[in-house]
């Protein structure tokens, strides 16, 4: 791939089918039980840390290219719109499920609190555990534009120091502090792929890896490190290998930007149609587990059986299909028109802007024209803009 293709893209859909896959390895680590232990299935929630970073940034560098500048307002908008109506719809329906008897709503064990304010990944007591992800995603959404952005156009150099110097940051304080703080090197190894990926010359850099062949073979070693992932847990500490695990994800993401054979697999309609419904199915997981249970349990008051559903095959299967119908649902009715709500807020105050900007530049009378003929401009000298890139899912 050439950088002039890759600035081209307006969509990565293989990102969409590697978060289908990432979002299928949670559910079926979860509920799958032993029959799915050696899979390490809790590895794709850092799957979704780098293609965050990754897509987070190439947005916001795409933005700041056109306008000189990033929108923070626009961004944390968009933000807004894209995670918290899903996730309330969700909180709420899982309050009201888990409620104690007597009770409209339950504190979910407690956690109430934390999955309000998105502090989620400090609760160590609840039915809701599992969104300690959203926790750690929301403050990188607050804190990394701010860093990375906020004192404008910043060379390529100086923007690759403030992120590995992030990223050392974050090992030492998860060495000194908790472990928790590791959580946050896979986004930030997304956001270094996406500041090198943008410029020239960091793109020469991450070129070859595009090439169908180096693709392939990088592919097929990231199939056998997830196989050995469990492994490596078990020898090194799981903590201890996060950092490398997400370093074979940002080492296969430019072969899915390209034609490669695992590009073309991942972009298949089925994938991206898991994959743009990902979110919501991350977090319905817990409600969609307790669905099936209910049904197991009325089938066998209807028909008189006794069938017993323990974890393993059957069960990750049906939790996975059930979370799916549910996140498609959710998809059509909270997520998608939130989405498109949110920009369309953000195109009114783009073109708000605008406007205002050509008012304070227009001057104050209009220059007569004296018929003399402007000389034309040379295609050349015209501005290329680059389109902006999507992030899956809106």
């Amino acid at each position: 791939m050439t950088y002039e293709e890759f600035r081209a893209l307006r969509r990565f859909p293989a990102l969409d089918g590697l978060r289908a896959i990432a979002a299928l390895m949670v559910v079926m680590f979860h509920f799958g039980g032993k029959d799915w232990r050696w899979l390490s299935g809790h590895s794709g929630v850092h799957i979704f840390f780098v293609l965050s970073g990754f897509l987070i940034t190439t947005l916001a560098l795409r933005e700041e290219d056109r306008s000189g500048r990033i929108s923070f307002a626009d961004f944390y908008l968009r933000r807004l719109f894209r995670i918290v109506p899903v996730y309330l719809v969700v909180v709420l329906a899982m309050a009201i499920y888990f409620a104690a008897p007597g009770q409209w709503l339950s504190d979910l064990h407690g956690g109430m609190p934390y999955y309000l304010t998105f502090m989620n990944e400090f609760s160590t007591d609840g039915t809701f555990t599992i969104s300690w992800t959203l926790g750690i995603e929301q403050k990188f959404y607050l804190v990394w534009p701010l860093v990375a952005f906020a004192a404008g156009v910043i060379p390529l150099g100086r923007r690759i120091g403030v992120t590995v110097g992030l990223i050392a940051a974050a090992a030492v304080a998860a060495t000194l502090s908790r472990d928790l703080y590791i959580h946050y090197i896979p986004i930030l190894l997304g956001c270094l792929l996406a500041i090198l990926a943008h410029h020239p010359r960091g793109f020469a850099i991450i070129r070859p890896l595009t090439h169908p062949v180096t693709g392939t073979v990088l592919a097929l070693g990231f199939i056998g490190a997830q196989l050995a992932l469990d492994a490596a847990n078990h020898a090194f500490g799981g903590v201890r290998v996060i950092p490398w695990y997400a370093l074979c994800v940002v080492l296969i993401l430019p072969g899915l930007l390209a034609r490669t054979p695992g590009a073309r697999l991942l972009s298949t309609r089925v994938l991206g149609f898991i994959g743009e419904r990902s979110y919501s199915l991350y977090l319905l997981q817990v409600l969609a587990g307790a669905a099936v249970f209910w049904l197991i349990k009325v089938g066998n008051q209807l028909l008189g059986t006794g069938f017993v559903l323990n974890f393993g095959n059957t069960q990750a299967l049906l939790v996975a299909i059930v979370s799916l119908v549910m996140a498609d649902v959710l998809y059509r009715l909270i997520e998608q028109p939130f989405i498109k709500l949110g920009r369309r807020i953000t195109t009114w105050r783009q073109t708000r802007r605008k406007a205002s900007a050509a008012d304070r530049s227009a001057p104050a009378t209009a220059p007569v024209d004296a018929g003399v003929a402007k000389p034309a401009r040379h295609p050349a000298a015209e501005p290329v803009v680059m389109p902006p890139v999507r992030a899956a899912g809106g």
